[in-house]
């Protein structure tokens, strides 16, 4: 790719709709294309935006023609606002930026239904035309109606990146779903949703402690892990699927909780539960379809959760356990790093999909392009 030093910006607010994640990247080796983190930087949603996002995920909500396209425009208008702040920080112009992948904010993923489909916010013309920058957008797409998932898309990143051509290894992404990518030597790269990170986590110490997250863990370490709960959470169908298999608060969600809650439990205790139930699914993940692995490198929000990290180390006694940091990239600021390489990827015309992760019929071109608008 002839471009391979010029500057990417990615953007991505994920499943756990914390905030809108951007990352400068630059691509200084056109051989690998290994990415080099320029700049980063979460931006928190303006006013009531958040808000008007998890409402909208949930899965039982319905909204007005004319609320979905208002909040199109404006979660477009809030990315693009974002990649500003982030360029404007670095100190570097728009017209010094190749593209934009921007991921937007998943609403709803539902790649089994009778007519499949993944659906994200945030207009990809909106933020062409704010920034000036050409966007690549809507990703998941292609590779859905090529049979596939639309998920996990970093998988290949993560094989550029982080495979060793000796160790086992997996990346083990704790965003709000949690997700794992398996880098056998010698085998093809594999990857699939385990169940939930930190969606349930968030959504219930919201709910009893009005705050956005249990910070490092301190509400689930108060509590008492209730075992009957969690044998009823492990005994969800969807975590002994076999991959390939993608998920979201679609499935897992305070719904999906509340139908397994038993009575006078402690809210502290639910939550101690729940952290408990996402190291278990994820152990039971690794021990049914990626047995080999010796090596696990983390990168999400939840490697902030010192209670979560613990209880992951509990379940792995003999896997060495990490963050990404380890192997050169900031734990915080992979999914949206990611993003800017698939927009790489399809203005180079390389496919952005592994097939074997995702169960698709074949590699895709992901993403649709936006075109900057004319410079004055």
């Amino acid at each position: 790719m002839a471009d391979a030093a010029a500057l990417y910006l990615g953007l991505i607010s994920g499943t756990s709709a914390d905030g809108i994640d951007a990352a400068l990247v630059a691509f200084p080796d056109e051989s690998t294309g290994r990415p080099q983190l320029r700049a980063a930087r979460t931006f928190a949603y303006p006013g009531t935006l958040r808000r008007q996002v998890l409402a909208l995920a949930a899965a039982t909500a319905a909204i007005p023609l004319d609320g979905f396209g208002e909040l199109d425009v404006a979660t477009g208008a809030a990315f693009a606002d974002a990649a500003l702040a982030l360029l404007g920080e670095a100190g570097v112009a728009p017209a010094h930026v190749r593209a934009i992948g921007s991921h937007g904010q998943t609403l709803r993923h539902r790649p089994d239904g009778r007519h499949p489909f993944s659906l994200q916010v945030g207009d990809a013309a909106v933020i062409a035309e704010r920034t000036g920058i050409t966007t690549v957008a809507d990703f998941r797409r292609a590779d859905i109606a090529a049979g596939g998932q639309g998920a996990p898309l970093l998988p290949a990143l993560h094989a550029a990146v982080f495979a060793d051509p000796v160790i086992p290894r997996a990346v083990l992404n704790l965003g709000g779903i949690a997700n794992l990518t398996v880098l056998l030597p010698g085998e093809a790269v594999t990857g699939f949703d385990t169940g939930p990170a930190n969606c349930l986590l968030d959504a219930w110490v919201e709910r009893h402690l009005g705050t956005p997250h249990d910070a490092d863990g301190a509400w689930a370490r108060s509590g008492q892990v209730h075992e009957g709960l969690l044998d009823r959470c492990l005994a969800d169908r969807w975590l002994a699927t076999p991959p390939p298999k993608s998920s979201g608060r679609e499935v897992f969600n305070l719904d999906w909780l509340q139908a397994r809650l038993p009575a006078g439990i402690a809210p502290a205790d639910v939550q101690a539960t729940l952290l408990a139930f996402t190291a278990r699914s994820i152990a039971a993940a690794v021990a049914s379809f990626a047995p080999a692995t010796r090596e696990i490198h983390a990168c999400g929000g939840g490697v902030h959760n010192g209670a979560l990290m613990a209880a992951l180390r509990a379940e792995f006694p003999r896997v060495h356990i990490d963050t990404t940091a380890a192997l050169g990239l900031d734990p915080d600021f992979v999914e949206a790093v990611g993003f800017a390489w698939l927009a790489r990827a399809r203005l180079g015309g390389l496919p952005g999909n592994l097939p074997s992760v995702t169960g698709a019929r074949g590699p895709r071109l992901l993403g649709a392009i936006h075109a900057a608008p004319p410079r004055r």
